[in-house]
């Protein structure tokens, strides 16, 4: 069945779901959408109630696309911070365990939702597994080092040209940013014993000196930094990041 995607057609790959998405955007932000056919619902028709466990094996492909349409239309409805698994579970005729059968995350269904070709939370959370004294160049390296995957970059490009516009796609981009990245970084100053509000500062200073190093090396091309061999830009940007994230003493 047809897959819709809350980006613009550039990210999704199927002419007929950027178009579906592109309809849906269209609509007032809080109008109600339709629900999916009956006839593809797991609902047992004699409770109305979605159905537990596992699918059919025979259902499972169409299970798992209408999960992900369900989620396309709540999180366009609703946004990235306020949809919730149950609420896409309820939209999509099954149980909140099938979703999570499939998808283990909200972050993992909004990757698929959107087409990106990598988990940017996974990215994100794999440099924070560097001690402290070292977490500006393990966010520099590992963020920038995945960008310069060549089945990366086009779709990055297009989210955070997405991510600095107007449209509701660029404002589930900039929630699912902040959310995801944002706070993983804040929750990491915090839990080494940075006050609440000074480690969610520096998080984003850390996040926007990041995203400025993308935007002009990627999205706006400018040399001299677009052309830098790709460890002379972490070599300059890590101690930059790590001065955002010690803080000042």
């Amino acid at each position: 069945m047809p897959r819709t995607s809350v980006l613009p057609p550039l990210v999704a790959s199927e002419t007929d779901a950027a178009s579906a998405m592109s309809a849906a955007l269209s609509t007032p932000y809080n109008s109600p959408r339709p629900e999916p056919p009956r006839r593809l619902m797991l609902v047992d028709s004699a409770s109305a109630k979605p159905r537990r466990g596992r699918p059919r094996k025979n259902l499972r492909g169409d299970t798992r696309a209408r999960i992900a349409d369900a989620a396309a239309a709540e999180f366009a409805d609703k946004g990235y911070d306020a949809t919730s698994i149950r609420a896409i579970a309820r939209r999509a005729g099954v149980d909140s365990a099938l979703v999570h059968h499939y998808f283990d995350t909200k972050a993992a269904l909004f990757a698929d939702v959107v087409k990106l070709p990598v988990r940017p939370d996974r990215i994100v959370r794999q440099a924070l597994e560097a001690p402290i004294e070292r977490l500006g160049e393990s966010i520099a390296r590992t963020v920038l080092t995945a960008w310069e995957n060549p089945k990366v970059k086009p779709v990055g490009v297009t989210v955070l040209r997405s991510a600095i516009g107007g449209s509701a796609a660029g404002g589930l981009i900039r929630q699912f940013l902040l959310r995801e990245l944002m706070s993983a970084i804040a929750d990491k100053l915090e839990h080494s014993g940075v006050p609440h509000a000074e480690a969610a500062l520096r998080a984003e200073l850390v996040l926007t000196q990041v995203a400025g190093v993308l935007i002009m090396r990627h999205v706006l091309g400018a040399d001299p930094l677009a052309s830098m061999p790709v460890d002379d830009v972490i070599t300059r940007i890590a101690p930059a990041l790590q001065l955002h994230i010690d803080g000042l003493t």
